[in-house]
């Protein structure tokens, strides 16, 4: 194979101004947000002392985030997705100042926090059904694989930069600064949306708007979410996507432990707690970084990344040499940079135009609440048989469902972005 095939698909930004855009806000955004995240870790724990109360604001939001999600979706496909996304970022900009004026005060209040998490996580879901049903517009159904590296290749650097940026101005000028810094990265999304061309709904198709006034009535909406369940539960191809992705992130999310394990495994603190963190990442990076040849990719190379993230975190669960198990991780997050990118794109690739934003919606939910899981039910596992048996035993499990799935979905074994979008072709 060449090596020019392997190097990462810009396409997408030469040929899209209105993706650069779209991608330069949606990135610089991205590590305000993750930057604040760690800061409210942080502030929570110094007021409550409670890591339970931490556990509890990120509950706040991904409650609120799951309802918005259900909601953007429904939106995402009556309403003008550009304005959508625009119409939610002055908020976010509000509630990241109202924690930067919080954390001034001589007795910071818990409950802000709490209301602005909670408020951060709606309006994040009420705008990212929008966000990722823009991108086919943007730059075209052949291309979606592209996106979706690029996309990830964001977010997994995010995922470096976000944390140690965060914890650097928390050091330093302190955690208003770090609220004040993800207010201004919003406003910066904000400015640039101003310049992407406006991005209207489709008219035809089920559950399609009828007209202005549509979006006020409560039984059309229950109505247009209906038509998106309807949609995936009838389309083979999407179904295993959600179902493999479950796979993936129910039974095999092992974060939660990595401080037990840098203890009990590694014999280490801290340092090595963040090296356990960064490796998957600096392995997603990698697989973006080398992911040009993923356009020609299909189902079956999905199939064997979810299996490398499985088989690669069972090998982590089994060894106590530091170097082997952080490049075990980093494989591990290659895998899942793969099989992420193709989710994405086989999912948009199969999706018809008019029911893009409510099929994004639904998987956006599961994408919020199956590592939640994933995390939780690795954690009680652990309670029974141990933080190493816990992620071998996950990884297992994980590749086992994985082939499962595989045998019982050939359209998703088959699947292949080459062909025909779903607006080209008929509908499954």
């Amino acid at each position: 194979m060449p090596l020019a095939s392997l190097a990462m698909d810009l396409t997408p930004l030469r040929g899209s101004r209105d993706f650069r855009l779209l991608f330069a806000g949606f990135a610089g955004a991205l590590i305000g947000t993750l930057m604040t995240g760690v800061a409210v870790a942080v502030q929570v724990y110094d007021l409550s002392g409670s890591p339970l109360h931490i556990g509890l604001t990120g509950l706040a939001r991904a409650l609120p985030l799951v309802v918005g999600v259900l909601a953007g979706g429904v939106l995402a496909d009556r309403v003008d997705r550009r304005r959508l996304l625009l119409a939610t970022r002055p908020p976010l900009i509000l509630a990241a100042g109202a924690l930067a004026v919080n954390a001034l005060l001589p007795e910071p209040q818990l409950w802000v926090i709490y209301v602005a998490t909670g408020l951060t996580g709606l309006l994040a879901g009420l705008g990212g059904p929008a966000m990722l049903a823009a991108i086919p517009d943007l730059v075209g159904t052949g291309r979606l694989a592209a996106a979706g590296a690029l996309t990830a290749a964001a977010t997994q650097l995010a995922a470096l930069l976000g944390p140690a940026l965060g914890g650097v101005l928390i050091a330093g000028p302190g955690l208003a600064f770090c609220y004040a810094i993800d207010a201004v990265g919003l406003l910066a999304f904000s400015v640039a949306l101003l310049f992407v061309r406006p991005l209207p709904p489709t008219r035809t198709g089920a559950g399609a708007g009828a007209g202005p006034g549509t979006g006020r009535d409560l039984r059309q909406a229950f109505g247009a979410v209906a038509a998106g369940l309807r949609f995936v539960r009838g389309h083979r191809l999407i179904v295993g996507l959600l179902l493999i992705d479950a796979a993936a992130m129910v039974f095999t999310m092992p974060q939660a432990l990595y401080p037990v394990l840098a203890d009990e495994q590694f014999g280490g603190g801290p340092g090595i707690v963040g090296l356990l963190y960064a490796a998957p990442a600096f392995g997603a990076l990698v697989g973006a970084a080398t992911s040009g040849w993923t356009r020609r990719a299909g189902g079956h190379v999905l199939v064997a990344a979810v299996s490398l993230w499985g088989l690669s975190l069972t090998g982590f669960g089994a060894t106590s040499f530091l170097p082997l198990a952080l490049l075990l991780l980093a494989l591990a997050g290659l895998g899942d940079l793969i099989s992420e990118t193709l989710r994405s794109a086989l999912l948009q690739h199969s999706t018809p135009r008019s029911l893009r934003g409510r099929v994004s919606s639904l998987w956006m939910v599961q994408a919020t609440v199956s590592p939640a899981l994933g995390n939780a039910s690795m954690g009680l596992l652990a309670e029974f048989t141990g933080a190493r048996a816990a992620v071998i035993t996950g990884g297992l499990v994980c590749v086992a469902a994985t082939l499962v799935v595989a045998a019982a979905f050939p359209a998703l074994r088959h699947a292949s972005l080459t062909g025909p979008a779903a607006e080209e072709a008929p509908r499954p």
